[in-house]
């Protein structure tokens, strides 16, 4: 009796799966309505006010009423089926996302081009404890993704989730057995650097005087002019009003019109300030940075707050400023250049309003470190320095010959004392325009009545231009541009043999570095 032949089944790999498409929030539906009837609240208070003006409140109960009924009915059915048709995936290559009624549009960005994933919360959203998850991918453009909304939860797990899948692509990349260590760090351990509160934000606000609420009210009064009592435009009335106006302080004497000249100027002075107090406190509320395992993390605002973290390794340089008040004070912004994008812009500021010694901190956890006593310092060339007082000048010397020959003799003289003034404060302000170059950092200092610093390290460094126009190539100097991933970083006036050493100097460490295992090993 012969065996039977056994047949030999063989494991095939199966098909990777695609990923599960998922919704955002059932409560995401209910604030798109809520935020697009907001809009139409303005026009329907007008068309309401219009028909009550003519009397006719028949007309606004069985028109009106039904009418803004079915507008608000369509505007949810309209959310409800933008929310169902929008769909996103997380897949193991990259995130796709899906949505359109009648047409449909699909995206998807691969992880490696995500620079950074932040949460906003505007003041509706939050009320219904939603989250608006914005993927960064530093393209600009309004070519960012986001998904909108998701609850708190659902949208801190996937940040992360998007991080660690970045982090491992990045991991096989550059061939490391590890993807990053921020995978393996399962809680975050934060560490803070810096924080305002109530106090510090008013005396920020301060600073921040601000008069924009006026050309908010005029822009109100140009929109919806037509619901004034009087015609806005009216010029002859305007001028009989202050003349009307003018005899009365006139009959009241010079006291009573000097004091209502120093009410009127302090009223609109409180006004600057509140303005730029409460702005400052929308903005900046409850700001906390923190250095936790996965970079630095910022969160601010009241009625939007943002959650925004940043890894180390995207920093690509610092830059520190101040305002001609603020440094008398002892005042100054950090920001960080970065490849990522905040609101439109690649610097991110992590210290709005800090003393130096709170600044310090922060750049030393960032990787760089301030320029001490030992740096050795280059001015700009003295001949640019000459060339620029001249060109500054040149402008007001040049309004000078129309003003000698229509007006008369003596006005001459107020553009030759600003072209004398504006050649005075160039050349005093070369002493405080200058550079430092050492084996790791470049620094560079401007500013003579509010001096902003750059800090840039050479690893990080891209590229290195010399650029010469007609004068500076006759003149023997020439502007160094370091290429910088998120930002600019321009010295003038560099003699151009000392150009040529720092270029040489540059290139030489971005040659020597590997840029695949930049990230890895700076993280």
């Amino acid at each position: 009796m012969s065996a039977v032949p056994t047949e030999r089944i063989e494991d095939t790999p199966s098909e990777p799966q695609a990923p599960a498409a998922l919704r955002t929030d059932p409560k995401s539906f209910i604030v798109r309505g809520i935020a697009i009837l907001s809009q139409l609240v303005i026009p329907l208070a007008i068309a309401s006010f219009t028909i009550l003006d003519d009397g006719d409140v028949s007309t606004l109960l069985w028109f009106a009423v039904p009418a803004v009924t079915a507008i608000i009915g369509v505007n949810f059915l309209f959310a409800y089926l933008s929310w169902s048709r929008l769909t996103y995936a997380v897949g193991d290559q990259d995130i796709r996302v899906e949505s359109g009624i009648l047409s449909r549009a699909a995206r998807s960005v691969p992880y490696e081009r995500i620079q950074d994933v932040s949460l906003e919360q505007k003041l509706l959203p939050r009320l219904f404890g939603l989250v608006e998850v914005k993927f960064e991918t530093g393209s600009g453009g309004g070519d960012d993704l986001s998904l909108t909304y998701l609850s708190g939860d659902e949208g801190e797990r996937l940040r992360q989730v998007i991080r660690e899948r970045r982090a491992g692509q990045a991991g096989v990349a550059t061939g490391t057995s590890d993807a990053s260590e921020e995978t393996q760090v399962a809680d975050e351990t934060a560490r803070s650097l810096f924080a305002m509160g109530p106090r510090r934000l008013a005396i920020f606000g301060t600073f921040e005087f601000s008069l924009a609420v006026f050309a908010v009210l005029l822009g109100l009064t140009q929109q919806f002019d037509f619901l004034l009592p009087f015609d806005l435009w009216d010029f002859d009335a305007w001028e009989g009003r202050i003349n009307g106006q003018s005899a009365v302080l006139a009959s009241l004497g010079v006291g009573a019109q000097i004091i209502g000249g120093i009410i009127a100027t302090i009223s609109l002075l409180v006004v600057g300030f509140a303005t730029g107090i409460v702005r400052t406190f929308l903005r900046e509320w409850d700001f906390l940075l923190e250095k936790t395992a996965r970079g630095f993390r910022r969160r601010r605002g009241l009625l939007t707050k943002t959650d925004v973290v940043m890894p180390v390794h995207r920093v690509q340089g610092i830059k520190i400023g101040t305002g001609f008040l603020r440094y008398r004070f002892g005042w100054h912004n950090l920001r960080f250049v970065s490849l990522a994008q905040d609101a439109g812009a690649s610097n991110h500021v992590v210290a709005p309003f800090a003393k130096i010694d709170e600044i310090a901190p922060i750049v030393a956890a960032a990787g760089f470190r301030m320029p001490g006593d030992e740096e050795e310092w280059h001015r700009a060339s003295e001949r640019y320095r000459f060339d620029s007082a001249l060109v500054d000048a040149a402008f007001f010397l040049v309004a000078a010959i129309p003003v000698a020959i229509f007006a008369p003799a003596p006005f001459v003289v107020i553009p030759l004392a600003l072209a004398a003034l504006a050649a005075t404060v160039n050349i005093f302000a070369w002493h405080f325009h200058r550079h430092a170059v050492d084996d790791d950092q470049i620094f560079a200092t401007k500013g003579l009545l509010a001096p902003r610093s750059q800090i840039s390290t050479r690893l990080k460094l891209h590229s290195v231009e010399i650029s010469r126009g007609p004068i500076a190539q006759r003149r023997g100097y020439a502007t160094l541009h370091l290429g910088l991933a998120g930002g600019e970083f321009s010295i003038p006036g560099v003699p151009i043999a000392r150009a040529l050493e720092l270029r040489d100097a540059v290139l030489e460490t971005i040659t020597a570095t590997d840029f695949s295992q930049l990230e890895a090993g700076h993280s």
